[in-house]
């Protein structure tokens, strides 16, 4: 839903999954029981969701020195980019030094081609927020053994051709 659009600007930050938020709280549950305050963990993801809204643009170059310690919107933009060398890059949220223990920090070197690596289409609501799990269930139908069923669900389908398209949920 997020990555779905070809166009990078603020709006970009609010376009946020629906069924996702009937998902998440699974992760933030362990949190909890670990011993963080349940206030300090909705508060750590507030103060996650607003600084993401800033790094949402275009219009600011990039940072420098900032670049070596802080996503800016120029790594974002990167994380955004369905180049070949900008997949699966720039995850970290506000601190980037986890990309670069990780591998997978990719500073911004070239103009960013945004959206999916198979574009959907479509300004519907619906379809955007559904596609991705049709095709999954696509990819997992087409499996052949547990391992194939396991990247499926959990591992790149970059090369992989996905049966399910928009037709399929009209």
């Amino acid at each position: 839903m997020h990555h779905s659009s070809t166009d990078f600007n603020l709006s970009v930050a609010l376009r946020l999954s629906w069924i996702e938020d009937f998902i998440l709280w699974i992760f933030y549950i362990p949190m909890v029981l670990m011993g963080f305050h349940p206030l300090v963990v909705l508060l750590s993801l507030e103060i996650v969701g607003l600084y993401q809204v800033w790094i949402h643009t275009q219009k600011i170059g990039h940072l420098g020195i900032l670049e070596e310690f802080l996503n800016t919107p120029s790594l974002h933009r990167v994380h955004h980019g369905t180049n070949p060398q900008y997949i699966d890059k720039n995850y970290g949220a506000i601190l980037c030094i986890w990309d670069k223990l990780f591998g997978t920090y990719q500073p911004e070197r070239e103009k960013v081609v945004y959206g999916l690596t198979k574009n959907i289409r479509t300004q519907n609501p619906i379809k955007i927020n559904v596609i991705e799990y049709l095709r999954i269930w696509s990819d997992i139908k087409q499996s052949r053994n547990l391992k194939e069923v396991w990247n499926s669900i959990l591992g790149s389908s970059i090369s992989k051709p996905h049966q399910a398209e928009l037709s399929d949920i009209d």
